[in-house]
């Protein structure tokens, strides 16, 4: 057999002498016919010889074939690669080779310049090493240092394939010989790490399975070197990076040798994982996690053994939808906590805005795997809860505020109240509010009743809640919320703490969206006391507050936070307001003095002409508000009205007396209150009639009609001739609103006259009046013409025959004689005088 295994031997030899010897020839073609035909007598026989045969074979071609591997032509570089790669696959021993072929890899691959150029054969080339390492098994020892050499290169390599290759190739050397890889696994981790941060995702996650392979059997103090490179993987865009990461970690902790010194390193870094964007990724680090756990607790089961043999229940307090984690997850974060929360809130700050979100997510997974553990680290936490609450990143805010909630769960209320709270008055900012509104959505009912008292005291202080910013408005709300719906019922005792925060918002609102939700909460609050409307909340603690100011009001100014709250409680008391008048109205009278600053008057008469303006649902609710009219127009309004000079002066002048329209229109001044206070009154009317300012001059006019409408004959008649002259002025105002509404003020004026009234004795007068009227009768614009027929159809009926007099001594100087024969043909429809 041996025979005739030598003599097909040298058959074949003796076919492949020609191809062999042009293995040498200078022309190029040449030598590519060579290999090509080396292949066709050995590999491409048919039948195919033994691979004894071609073990025999290869041995004697084989150094010509790896002459012809540094080729200078490309495409007998391949072929011959190719062929030797093929060969090593057909032999049953290709180990015997090695001694030749690997020297040949790290002359073309191993040097400081790599000397093969294509990097297609450098690909090739790369994947002969990789055959060599999957067939040599624990022989790869011998060649480890030349293997580390081309190894070092390749991994830089500038083509992406070839990095791929070389990664696998280094993956796979360290599992088939650990125990010589570990002395030379560092020099792997600096080229692993240039090439971390390629363009190509596959390269990238290629490359992190490597240095999982590399660390996982080589040296593990490698650990520091990459993991603050693998945390930055954990943002990359490519999932299949992240995910790369994930398993990586997980495993090192599960399987690492030396991974008890790594904990706090690795930990954070899956933990992370668990809040990626991808749900995939998400479980298979809660999976591993999970594992990890339980790996600790059989490795640890002596130190764990009274927790494992007497385990708790599940808390009965716990985050609803939320898994425990088990007993050796919990262990070893609280064994490590101390190293990791430092740093982390440390990052909270950081400038990037993706560091920041993925702490925020991990305080969370902190949190939640410490349980009452972290109550030992609240101070650090805390400072982390405010940074993260302070963040101008939404979804940093939203995961803060998840684990400030996970606080409320595991921390005792007598622990964080003592350091929460003196963080809210101290620094009076929205982030703390926001923490300790999110620390009360997680307490128990029954555990923060004790406390429920100093915290509405806290945030019912001046300094917290008497605030103009939004974003603390908005947590001083939420505070408001929070308790009411945790501890409900039991806040019935500190309603007026918490109503008098509600009320002091919606006084310094920034928003209609404050706005909002401060009724709403007040609505919250309502129904926890029992109270079938928010108005009874109003009925239960306006009086309250409104005493609270008893001392204080008269010396309000227009900066007073307490006059905002004044002007809020009013407003939305409803029908409250009648119900307090007698406390009420001497707090307006304090603050409507002429000697008050003009911009407080300003405000105070704004806020009583709109409580006016819908009267029967505010201030005379119960029909009381007649009783105190009187005084707001003797005390309040008149006062105001005198003329001081100044554009400010003149604004509280219109305000005044439109705030006295308002009191006319709301028909609280009946005709017997009106009349006590009249002489006054009509004279201050007719000073304001002749106002610079057009508004007041028109109000004023609309006023004076209504009080003629409203008393009629119970005027003194003798006032009534020292009237007509301003009336009669007003006619000429340069504004024809004006005009219009005095002519509606001398109609109510000739109803005034009484029956009795001796139309001989002030005969004068009203010839007076007629001669003043008849000239506007011929206005240029109709609609003053109009008013005016209607004015002399009224006066009229006190003298007729005067009136036609007077009408026949000016008719021929009017543009048109219509309006005069209309009037005279009225006055023939009323008896002669």
């Amino acid at each position: 057999m041996a025979d005739g295994m030598n003599t097909t031997v040298e058959a074949i030899l003796q076919s492949n002498a020609r191809h062999i010897n042009c293995l040498s020839e200078d022309n190029r073609s040449t030598r590519k016919r060579a290999i090509e035909g080396i292949r066709k007598e050995t590999l491409g026989l048919n039948p195919k010889p033994s691979k004894e045969i071609l073990q025999e074979v290869f041995q004697q071609i084989l150094k010509p074939l790896l002459k012809c591997m540094s080729d200078p032509v490309e495409k007998n570089r391949e072929l011959s690669c190719a062929l030797v790669s093929d060969f090593l696959q057909n032999i049953p021993q290709p180990v015997d080779s090695l001694p030749y072929i690997v020297p040949l890899l790290v002359q073309r691959l191993g040097q400081q310049e790599i000397i093969e150029a294509s990097e297609e054969i450098r690909l090739d080339l790369v994947r002969l090493l990789g055959l060599i390492i999957g067939f040599a098994g624990k022989n790869n020892s011998v060649y480890l240092d030349d293997m580390m050499k081309i190894l070092q290169r390749t991994i830089v390599d500038p083509y992406p394939e070839v990095k791929k290759e070389s990664c696998k190739c280094a993956a796979v050397v360290a599992k088939l010989v650990p125990e010589h890889f570990h002395m030379q696994s560092e020099s792997l981790i600096k080229p692993l790490l240039q090439t971390l941060s390629h363009q190509h995702s596959r390269v990238r996650s290629c490359v992190i399975e490597t240095i999982g392979s590399v660390i996982q059997y080589g040296n593990g103090k490698s650990v520091d070197d990459v993991v603050s490179h693998l945390a930055q993987r954990l943002f990359d865009q490519a999932p299949m990076v992240r995910k790369a990461v994930t398993t990586v970690v997980g495993n090192w902790l599960l399987e690492l040798p030396d991974r008890y010194s790594f904990w706090h390193k690795l930990i954070p870094l899956l933990l992370t994982s668990m809040s990626d964007e991808l749900p995939e990724i998400q479980q298979l680090a809660d999976a591993l996690w999970h594992d990890i756990g339980i790996r600790f607790e059989h490795e640890n089961e002596e130190d764990l053994k009274e927790k494992l043999d007497f385990i708790r229940a599940d808390p009965e307090h716990y985050p609803a939808g939320v898994e425990r984690p088990n007993l050796g997850c919990r262990t070893l974060m609280f064994r490590n906590i101390s190293k990791i929360l430092p740093a982390l809130v440390r990052d909270l700050s950081d400038w990037v805005v993706g560091t920041r979100i993925k702490c925020s997510a991990l305080l969370y997974h902190l949190v939640l795997n410490n349980e009452d553990y972290v109550t030992q680290h609240m101070e650090v936490l805390l400072n982390g809860l405010y940074k993260g609450c302070g963040d101008e990143e939404k979804e940093v805010v939203m995961n803060t505020v998840k684990a400030a909630e996970l606080v409320g769960y595991f921390v005792e209320p007598e622990v964080w109240c003592k350091l929460v709270l003196p963080a809210v008055k101290t620094h009076q900012n929205y982030n703390t509010l926001m923490v300790l509104a999110a620390i009360i959505k997680g307490c128990q009912k029954a555990k923060i009743q004790p406390f429920i008292q100093v915290i509405a005291a806290t945030i019912s202080v001046p300094d917290v809640s008497q605030t103009n910013q939004a974003n603390v408005q908005l947590q001083l709300i939420d505070c408001v919320d929070s308790l009411t719906t945790i501890a409900g019922e039991m806040c019935k005792p500190e309603s007026m703490q918490l109503f008098t925060v509600l009320i002091t918002v919606l006084a310094l609102q920034a928003g209609d969206v404050i706005k909002e939700r401060a009724h709403a909460s007040l609505q919250k609050l309502a129904v926890v006391q029992g109270l079938s409307e928010v108005q009874n909340l109003y009925a239960l603690h306006a009086k309250t507050l409104l005493e609270r100011w008893s001392d204080d009001y008269p010396m309000w100014n227009i900066h007073s936070i307490d006059r905002q709250i004044f002007d809020a409680l009013l407003i939305d008391s409803g029908p409250v307001v009648g119900e307090l008048l007698d406390i009420i109205v001497p707090m307006f009278t304090a603050n409507l003095k002429t000697e008050k600053d003009a911009e407080v008057r300003l405000k105070f008469f704004s806020l009583l002409s709109r409580l006016i303006m819908n009267a029967p649902q505010s201030v005379d609710s119960q029909n009381r508000f007649a009783d105190f009219a009187v005084v707001v127009v003797r005390d309040m309004i008149l006062p105001n009205c005198v003329w001081h000079a100044g554009r400010v002066a003149g604004a509280i002048r219109t305000t005044a007396i439109s705030c006295l329209w308002a009191i006319l229109q709301s028909g609280v001044l009946d005709k017997e209150k009106l009349i006590t206070i009249l002489p006054e009154l009509v004279t201050q009317l007719l000073t304001l009639m002749d106002d610079d300012n057009k508004s007041t001059r028109l109000v004023a006019c609309r006023v004076l009609t209504r009080i003629f409408n409203a008393v009629g004959t119970a005027i003194d008649q003798h006032r009534l001739h020292n009237l007509y002259p301003e009336l009669l002025k007003r006619l000429d105002d340069s504004s024809d609103d004006i005009r219009v509404a005095v002519s509606k003020t001398f109609t109510a004026y000739f109803q005034c006259f009484d029956t009795g009234f001796d139309v001989g004795l002030y005969s004068a007068h009203l010839e007076a009046i007629y001669k003043g009227l008849l000239v506007h009768l011929d206005d240029p614009d109709p609609k003053i013409q109009e008013s005016i027929l209607d004015v002399l159809k009224e006066a009229a009926k006190i003298k007729p025959a005067l009136l036609s007099t007077e009408i026949d001594s000016v008719k021929h100087k009017h543009r048109t004689s219509k309006y005069c024969d209309s009037l005279t043909d009225f006055m023939k429809t009323l008896s002669v005088q």
